[in-house]
């Protein structure tokens, strides 16, 4: 799996990195994994033609010191589509932005 990795982060910035995807993320059913919406104007063409797939999202993992942001764009609702796969260049600077964004707003020291 291709992802974009923040490593040897402290505790109390975990955290807040928690509170922060908690506010502006889905918190899945697993721990420590979050799902975030990609914006429909960035969707591939196929992404695009399934609303019924909709929403779109990649995957945010927390671990004890890292965050891993997956550039795997999958639906929601169906897990078994076609339209679920790598990220298009535009979502991977979305992503890489949204972890980057995250990072600067919280002040993390990374």
């Amino acid at each position: 799996m291709r992802a974009y990795l923040i490593d040897e982060i402290d505790h109390s910035d975990m955290e807040q990195i928690k509170g922060f995807l908690t506010r502006n993320a889905i918190k899945s059913g697993l721990e420590g994994i979050f799902w975030v919406k990609v914006p429909a104007d960035l969707l591939s063409e196929a992404q695009h033609q399934h609303e019924s797939c909709q929403p779109h999202v990649f995957a945010v993992e927390l671990g004890p010191a890292f965050v891993k942001l997956e550039f795997f764009i999958r639906s929601l609702p169906n897990m078994r589509c076609t339209c679920p796969g790598l990220c298009t260049s535009d979502q991977r600077d979305y992503i890489i932005r949204f972890a980057e964004g995250m990072v600067e707003q919280l002040r993390i020291r990374t």
